[in-house]
């Protein structure tokens, strides 16, 4: 219970001294190792029941406590509150008292539920506590399953009918602009939009502009999917509910603007990165979804292979020296970074990172960051962090000459170093660096591995069927003739589970280039990416396409998928 918001049940339990400090902290690097929330380890304690702590909660509020919850509900109470808000924010209607909404909250750890839902509902609320998973049960009750698309069509009817010309030379005043974005059917639309997303566990939401329409666009595992689009006339509107909630200026509409969303999904907190581009027929608003809780930051629940698994827990206990992780936008180098950092994050090591910006916060480790505008950048935050007595630092990605050298700099001095580069291989990281401005010996007296990476679809568990694939598909992929031998295939028809794409969830296929005398020797003379690649592969690494042939001989992934990507 209580899944959200751990800080705030570690500072509830704190005050309310329901356990000794020691035991406390202890209970709480548990739920940072095993995701389990906190006040559970502490019922598994048995020192304290479900409903004492849940009447202390209710003390600490100042919240009243019901210890049973009513038989039955009147139906005008659970009319009073959508469906939707109610499974998202995990509430119950009562009823009402003196002019007042009841409402009991599963997780009253939730910042500003109650002015979210006085504003979302338009009359004033009072919030109660009660057994979160009786709670639970209640909703699903009377508000039945959570069909993110039921009631899409009558939301799309409720959108005001108002003029609200996407021509972006015209001006609104920002009064204006905070009407448009306070009308409650935008603002129930919007919730919709953000919520189903988050569910549909999409990395990105894509509200884009065109003359005649506004696409709203889900990448799901990679791709893209289309919802149902509101009316162009309403691109305006949104777009400014969506600048509020982000605490953007909604009446600078010719500049690109960068802020972020604390968002609340079934007792889940999701921050959104949002990025707003001035185009031709409006503002493109984009949103990257950030959900701590869906972050595996356990290398063993990577599908490393386990040489490559061994490889790197070796690497990133060494006390000096620079890891990098290459691949190209979204192919999961950050998840990679966090897990090497977290297997190391114990109380003998200082961890800092520098990150554009930070997407999730990690317990005990310091994070910084850098905002070029204001002067700290990659390189200044670097200098600083040398003053700061670290064993290891992270680097978000090293862009520019300054950064490689400090870099360096720190790994030459007793420092681990990880970074990330754009390339397309694991060798191609060092010639990277070289095109920078880096002497080939420091790159080789300082560089201990380089881990190239991507994220193809897996093959979805419901639909996934064996066939054997086309004799030029094969040829494709290098498996030409008998190659294959007598291995299975499999490819997902299409099922409601993965959207009929045949595809649910992603794998990672990795490249995995220890430095060893022999690479630093080539490194040092010059050589060029294809000769280090050769050699490499000489001394045993797999490439991207072996390691994806590996994935799709163990059912993981499609052909298909590792022709696009390697």
């Amino acid at each position: 219970m209580f899944a959200s918001r751990s800080s705030a049940v570690y500072e509830f339990l704190k005050e309310q001294r329901l356990l000794g400090l020691p035991q406390l902290d202890a209970l709480n690097e548990e739920h940072q190792a095993t995701g389990r929330p906190l006040a559970d380890l502490v019922l598994d304690l048995g020192s304290i029941g479900r409903a004492d702590l849940l009447r202390s909660l209710a003390s600490y509020l100042n919240w009243p406590y019901l210890a049973a919850l009513p038989a039955g509900i009147p139906g005008e109470a659970i009319a009073a509150v959508p469906g939707r808000l109610a499974h998202d924010y995990g509430v119950l209607p009562l009823g009402d008292d003196g002019g007042m909404l009841e409402l009991v909250i599963g997780d009253p750890f939730r910042p500003h539920a109650a002015e979210d839902l006085a504003f979302a509902l338009d009359r004033q609320v009072r919030l109660l506590v009660a057994d979160p998973d009786q709670v639970g049960i209640l909703i699903q009750q009377h508000y039945g399953e959570d069909d993110s698309d039921a009631g899409i069509e009558e939301l799309l009817q409720q959108l005001p009918t108002g003029d609200y010309a996407m021509d972006s030379s015209r001006e609104w005043s920002e009064r204006d602009l905070e009407s448009m974005a306070e009308q409650a059917p935008i603002i129930r639309f919007v919730q919709h939009v953000l919520g189903k997303a988050v569910r549909e566990q999409a990395s990105d939401i894509h509200f884009e502009p065109f003359a005649r329409e506004l696409k709203i666009r889900y990448r799901v595992d990679g791709a893209l999917f289309e919802m149902p689009p509101p009316p162009s006339r309403l691109a305006l509107p949104i777009t400014s509910r969506i600048k509020v909630l982000a605490s953007l200026d909604i009446a600078e509409r010719r500049l690109p603007q960068d802020g972020r969303i604390r968002l609340h999904v079934r007792g889940r907190t999701i921050d959104l990165r949002v990025s707003t581009l001035p185009t031709q027929f409006g503002e493109s608003v984009v949103l990257r979804v950030l959900d701590q809780s869906a972050l595996r930051l356990e290398l063993s629940q990577l599908g490393l292979p386990a040489d490559v698994l061994g490889g790197i827990q070796e690497i990133v206990r060494r006390p000096n020296g620079i890891f990098i992780a290459t691949g190209p936008t979204g192919s999961g180098k950050t998840t990679t970074l966090y897990s090497c950092l977290r297997l190391i994050n114990t109380i003998e090591r200082k961890l800092l990172t520098a990150e554009d910006p930070v997407e999730y916060e990690l317990e005990g480790i310091m994070q910084v960051a850098v905002n070029p505008a204001a002067g700290l950048t990659f390189t200044t935050a670097l200098r600083s962090f040398l003053r700061q007595d670290p064993d290891v630092i992270l680097v978000g990605e090293i862009r520019d000459l300054d950064t490689a050298r400090i870099a360096i700099q720190a790994a030459l001095t007793g420092h681990l170093v990880m970074t990330t580069l754009h390339t397309n291989d694991a060798a191609g990281a060092i010639t990277r660096l070289v095109d920078l401005g880096v002497e080939p010996f420091l790159i080789a007296s300082t560089l201990e591995a380089v881990l190239a990476q991507r994220l193809v679809r897996r093959v979805c568990p419901a639909c996934g069927v064996e066939y054997q694939p086309p004799g030029d598909l094969l040829q494709q992929l290098g498996l030409a003739g008998n190659a294959a031998g007598e291995r299975r295939f499999r490819r997902g028809p299409g099922c409601v589970a993965c959207n009929q794409s045949g595809y649910r969830g992603r794998v990672g296929i990795y490249e995995w280039l220890p430095v060893t005398d022999s690479i630093r020797e080539l490194i040092t003379a010059r050589t060029p990416t294809v000769a280090i690649r050769q050699r490499a592969i000489a001394l045993g690494m797999r490439t991207l396409r072996e390691d994806g042939i590996r994935a799709i001989y163990d059912g993981r992934t499609s052909i298909e998928e590792v022709i696009r990507y390697t």
